[in-house]
């Protein structure tokens, strides 16, 4: 008999309490505040990221819930096994994936290299293809999971210099939508987030000029997004409240890509 006193019954707080979670990207920008606030909300955490992180460690420790930190390249198939690997030994299973970590090079068509495309694809787009397989894996043997895509409104409008970068968010977008087609019956929720600008120190780098002001000026919401409100829309699709939501792209772009 079907149960839907289990779809009906979430956590209104969105807690993450009981949850284990791999976080890639963990050690700066978007990442940290996506492990901060997970930390927050109780989930047991592995972040994993190519530098170990300053502030993790004490960070889940003031909130009295585990952490482990596995440095390592997303380019690596064994890197990959490895935290998988950790996660699963230290939590007995894995109940959210966020794959965070990417690189950013911008160049115009005319000065289109090999190196930067190469790279885009290996870190943004089967970096995280393979992480997502690798943990959807073990969700499908453990009743279930919710794996987040961290895209990006370039995966959907086109921008000047983004031609790599654009086209793997574009190929992240996709990926989420195929992974749902073919988990969503074992319980796997596959999501992805695209967001604008966000002002993390390197956002705040690039666009606090008058290239920043004038790119405000055609969104509708007249200002950029900050990484807290891109890790707040993480813990609701990592949390019970967001089970009906499969396969879908949340845009944090304050209207851009509307028209």
């Amino acid at each position: 008999m079907f149960d839907e006193s289990k779809y009906r019954s979430f956590d209104e707080n969105f807690s993450l309490a009981g949850k284990s979670a791999i976080v890639t990207g963990a050690s700066n920008g978007i990442g940290e505040a996506i492990a901060k606030m997970f930390i927050r909300k109780g989930a047991s955490l592995v972040g994993f990221d190519r530098n170990p992180s300053a502030v993790l460690e004490d960070y889940a420790g003031e909130h009295g819930v585990g952490f482990i930190q596995v440095t390592g390249d997303l380019t690596v198939k064994e890197d990959i096994q490895n935290v998988v690997r950790t996660a699963l030994d230290a939590y007995g299973k894995i109940d959210v994936l966020v794959n965070c970590a990417g690189v950013g090079i911008l160049e115009k068509l005319e000065e289109f290299t090999d190196r930067v495309w190469d790279m885009t694809m290996a870190v943004n787009l089967t970096g995280s293809t393979r992480m997502a397989l690798a943990v959807g894996e073990t969700m499908k043997e453990n009743g279930g999971g919710s794996i987040i895509n961290i895209a990006s409104q370039a995966g959907i409008v086109a921008l000047e210099g983004h031609l790599a970068y654009g086209t793997a968010k574009a190929g992240i977008i996709q990926m989420t939508k195929q992974l749902t087609l073919e988990w969503a019956q074992y319980g796997i929720r596959v999501n992805a987030i695209s967001p604008a600008v966000i002002m993390t120190d390197m956002g705040r780098m690039n666009w606090e000029n008058e290239k920043g002001e004038a790119f405000k000026k055609i969104i509708p919401a007249r200002r950029f997004g900050y990484p807290e409100e891109v890790a707040a829309c993480c813990v609701f699709l990592a949390s019970d409240a967001s089970q009906l939501i499969n396969g879908a792209n949340l845009v944090l772009d304050g209207g851009f890509t509307i028209s």
